[in-house]
């Protein structure tokens, strides 16, 4: 039997000299350890070296993120400050947000061709007001009518004014066109109902020549319906304005009554009171309305401009029927204007022998700014408005 072998003592043996000598087994952990140290004490310098500078490049990021956000927020501020020192140096700039007549849409259509728009039963022709301004004019016929209209010249159209159909003269807003889509689909609605439709753009506005300005918008309205008048005989001659055209539409009728000549009824929609009232209640001045002097920096530039398109005084001088219709979700001229310029008509001694309505849309309906033309009920609304205006 063998025996069982002992494990091996590590033991330390004593050189003559007296000092301690190791077996090789000894030596190749000493090594071992020594060539560890060796290489733990040359990494670590190397091993905290990275770690700083990773650190450093978080940090420089971080800050040049925060950096680049301070520029811009400083920027956006020192814009934000600018907007009304510019706009109160050049007035001319709140009046062309004002008109807002460089705005064409839709764009690319051809204005001489209102067939391209789905009217085929409209003539485009052009009047020219004064000397240097000329105004493009769209005549739509009742829809009774369309079959006749084809291929008819522009005589054609102006004699059958003279026919037993009622007409009314559209004033649009502001930007865009007479060919705007929602005012091609009033049209449309108008035609329907049995109405001949005027519209036309004011100077400055689509292919109309000449500078914009309240005046010359009044102006440009006054000889459009003088010129209705002219060819519709004893037909009933109304006066539609929508938004901005409110404003043209009351300074229109101001005048047509003082001269004694008044139509025989006013339609706005959508209206507001004063161009002040409404620019300060526009969603476009949200930003500014609680700026220190936003009435100096912004409406003071728009009167001195000569816009005033005071609605709420010209009520006090229309003597004919007032119909107002105004949408509660209109975000763009706001419901209580519409309302208020209803208040101050309806007491108004020179209404007083006249019938002044105004009829509200829930906003349930969704109609907005421009879409009361979509109202199945607006067929029923005129009907019963204008014939009794008829009577009176």
């Amino acid at each position: 039997m063998k025996r069982r072998q002992e494990p091996a003592a590590v033991t330390s043996r004593r050189s003559p000299a007296g000092h301690e000598s190791f077996s090789p087994l000894d030596k190749d952990c000493r090594l071992n350890h020594n060539l560890r140290l060796a290489g733990s004490t040359k990494g670590a310098p190397e091993h905290h070296h990275s770690e700083g500078a990773g650190v450093m490049k978080r940090f420089t990021r971080r800050y040049g993120l925060w950096f680049r956000l301070r520029m811009v927020l400083v920027w956006l501020l020192g814009l934000y400050i600018a907007i009304p020192i510019l706009v109160k140096v050049c007035p001319a700039i709140q009046a062309k947000l004002v008109f807002l007549n460089f705005v064409r849409v839709p764009y690319f259509i051809d204005l001489k061709k209102p067939l391209d728009q789905g009217l085929n039963h409209t003539c485009n022709f052009y009047l020219q007001p004064e000397e240097d301004v000329t105004i493009g004019v769209w005549h739509t016929l009742p829809a009774t009518l369309w079959k006749k209209a084809q291929e008819k010249d522009q005589m054609w159209y102006e004699e059958t004014l003279a026919l037993n159909h009622p007409v009314i003269l559209y004033l649009h807003g502001n930007s865009g066109t007479r060919g705007g889509d929602h005012r091609v689909e009033l049209y449309k609605v108008l035609s329907t109902l049995g109405y001949h439709v005027i519209a036309f753009d004011y100077r400055g506005w689509g292919d109309s020549l000449g500078t914009p300005s309240e005046r010359g918008m009044t102006y440009d309205a006054l000889h459009v319906f003088d010129w209705i008048k002219a060819r519709s005989g004893d037909n009933p001659v109304y006066v539609w304005g929508h938004s901005l055209g409110t404003g043209v539409a009351t300074n229109l009728v101001r005048r047509l009554c003082e001269r004694e000549t008044p139509p025989e009824a006013l339609i706005l929609e959508s209206p507001f009171t004063n161009i002040r009232e409404e620019a300060k209640s526009h969603p476009f001045s949200v930003i500014y309305r609680y700026f220190p002097g936003f009435d100096w920096f912004f409406l003071d530039p728009i009167t001195e401009s000569g816009i005033k398109f005071a609605s709420d005084e010209n009520v006090n001088y229309i003597s004919c029927p007032l119909l107002i219709l105004h949408a509660e979700d209109d975000p763009v001229v706001p419901f209580h204007l519409g309302r208020k310029l209803y208040n101050i008509a309806a007491p108004s001694r020179s209404l007083r022998d006249y019938k002044v309505q105004f009829v509200p849309f829930h906003k349930d309906l969704g109609y907005k700014h421009k879409f009361i033309y979509r109202s199945p009920e607006l067929h029923q609304i005129l009907r019963d408005f204008l014939s009794t205006t008829d009577q009176q």
